[in-house]
C-alpha cells in the first residue's frame, strides 16, 4: 500500500482493529439470516508526510449507500453548531443574495437551511439518496454525486464557482484526497474561501479515540499534513480554529495560493503544538495499539462483571464510533441487549457486526437499566440532559473514551 497523498510506501502500522463491517451498514431483520461483508480495519502512518490512513479495501459506494442512515439533524448540539457557523461566516465574508455557497456532503440540509433562510443562494452536494431527499424537502437544491475534479469542472463550466465552499466532516471520508482538493480549487471563485472541519489527529491520539476509526474515515488529519495537501493543489491555509466537536476538531480557512490574505498566527501556533505532541514522531504512533487495547479490555471487564452480578445494561446512540468499539471488543447482545437512538432511520434495525437491536428511547423507561453505555461520547452532555430521568431509579451513565467514567 502507498500513501494516498504523497505516494510513499507505507510500512508503519498504527493500529489493527481486526475485521469489521462498514460502521453505517445497519441491518434489517431479514439481514440477520444472511452473511455480512467484513473488511480489515488497519491504520497506517506515512513517515514522509505523516498522513494517517486506513488500509485500502472498501470502495466509497460500498460505504455511502443510497439508504445511508446517518442524519446530521438528529443532534441538537450539531444543529446549534451549524447555525452559529452560518451566522459568523455570513458576517465575516459579507455574504448576501448575490453570493453562492456550496456545501460538500450536505447530508439532510442541517446547515444549508440557514443560508436558505437568509436568501443566500446555495447548493448541496450529497451522494446518499436518503439524506439528499430530506434536504430537498427543505427547499435546498442538491446534486446527488460524489465530489471531485470531474464534478468541480462541470460546476466551473456552468458558472457555478462558489464564494464559499464548506466541507464539514467530509475531508477524512474521501478515498482520493488529492483529487478532492484539486476539485476544491476548481470550484472556488477567485477571492473565495474554503472552510473544512475535521477531527484533529492530535486529539485522537491524545485522548485514545480509537473508536473514531472506521472504514468511512479514509484519513486522519493533522494541520501539518493538510497544509501540504492544500499547497500541492494550489491552495493555502490562512486561518484555523480549534473546536470541541467530535472530541476535538479543526476548522481551517483556505483560499487560492494567489490570494493576498495573510496567514494568521494561529496557524503557526497549532503547527508548533502538533510537533510538540509528537505528531512527527513514529514512537507516538507505535504506542497507540497498546493504549487502545487497555480501553477495550476495560470495557469488556466492566460489562462481564455487571452481567455476573445481574446488573442491567443498555446503550445509547447507534453511532459509527460505537460500532467500532463494540466490534473490536466482541460485544454481543448477551452483554448489551439493545441500543437506543433518536434517529427514526435507525430504529428497528440492528448494529452491524454485533447485531444489537436498535430501538427508541422509550425502551429505556421500560427496562430501567442500571447502567447506560453512551457510545457517542462526544455528545454525552446532550444525552445525559435528554434522559436524566434515569436518576429516578438510580441509573448511571458510562463512557469509555478516553477512560472509564461512571456518571
Amino acid at each position: 500500500m502507498i500513501c494516498r497523498f504523497c505516494g510513499e510506501q507505507l510500512n508503519q502500522q498504527m493500529i489493527d482493529l481486526g475485521v469489521a463491517p462498514p460502521s453505517n451498514a445497519y441491518l434489517n431483520s431479514e439481514d440477520l439470516h444472511k452473511p455480512e461483508l467484513f473488511f480489515p480495519l488497519r491504520v497506517f502512518v506515512c513517515h514522509h508526510c505523516w498522513l494517517v490512513q486506513t488500509e485500502d479495501y472498501a470502495q466509497a459506494d460500498e460505504l455511502f449507500r443510497p439508504d445511508y442512515a446517518y442524519f446530521s439533524s438528529t443532534s441538537k448540539s450539531w444543529l446549534d453548531h451549524a447555525a452559529q457557523y452560518v451566522e459568523e461566516i455570513t458576517e465575516k465574508l459579507g455574504l448576501g443574495p448575490k453570493s453562492f455557497v456550496i456545501e460538500i456532503a450536505s447530508n439532510d440540509g442541517y446547515l444549508l437551511k440557514n443560508f436558505i433562510a437568509r436568501n443566500i443562494p446555495c447548493l448541496g452536494i450529497e451522494p446518499t439518496d436518503s439524506t439528499a431527499e430530506a434536504a430537498e424537502k427543505k427547499g435546498i437544491p442538491v446534486l446527488r454525486e460524489f465530489f471531485g475534479t470531474t464534478l468541480a469542472k462541470q460546476l466551473s463550466n456552468d458558472d457555478k464557482q462558489a464564494d464559499l465552499i464548506i466541507g464539514n466532516n467530509v475531508y477524512a471520508h474521501v478515498p482520493d484526497i488529492n483529487d478532492f482538493t484539486r476539485g476544491l480549487k476548481m470550484a472556488l471563485k477567485p477571492g473565495g474561501t474554503i472552510t473544512l472541519e475535521f477531527p484533529h489527529l492530535m486529539k485522537l491520539i491524545e485522548c485514545i479515540q480509537f473508536d473514531t476509526i472506521y472504514h468511512e474515515h479514509y484519513s486522519y488529519l493533522s494541520l501539518f499534513t493538510v497544509s501540504q495537501i492544500f499547497a500541492k493543489a494550489g491552495l493555502k491555509i490562512i486561518d484555523v480554529e480549534e473546536l470541541p466537536t467530535h472530541g476535538g476538531s479543526l476548522r481551517i480557512y483556505g483560499c487560492h495560493v494567489e490570494d493576498k490574505r495573510p496567514e494568521k498566527i494561529k496557524v503557526s501556533k497549532i503547527l508548533a503544538k502538533e510537533k510538540r505532541q509528537g505528531l512527527q514522531n513514529l514512537k507516538v504512533y507505535q504506542a497507540f495499539q497498546q493504549q487502545a487495547d487497555k480501553l477495550k479490555d476495560a470495557l469488556l471487564t466492566f460489562l462481564i462483571e455487571q452481567k455476573r452480578i445481574r446488573k442491567k445494561i443498555a446503550a445509547y446512540g447507534a453511532a459509527a464510533k460505537g460500532n467500532t468499539l463494540l466490534n473490536y471488543a466482541g460485544v454481543k447482545p448477551d452483554l448489551v441487549p439493545f441500543v437506543c437512538d433518536a434517529a427514526p432511520s435507525k430504529q428497528g434495525k440492528f448494529l452491524p457486526g454485533s447485531r444489537i437491536r436498535i430501538t427508541s428511547e422509550e425502551e429505556i423507561r421500560k427496562y430501567q437499566p442500571d447502567y447506560i453505555l453512551i457510545l457517542p461520547w462526544n455528545i454525552k452532555n446532550e444525552i445525559i440532559e435528554q434522559i436524566n430521568y434515569v436518576q429516578s431509579w438510580d441509573g448511571k451513565f458510562v463512557v469509555f473514551v478516553p477512560k472509564l467514567l461512571i456518571i
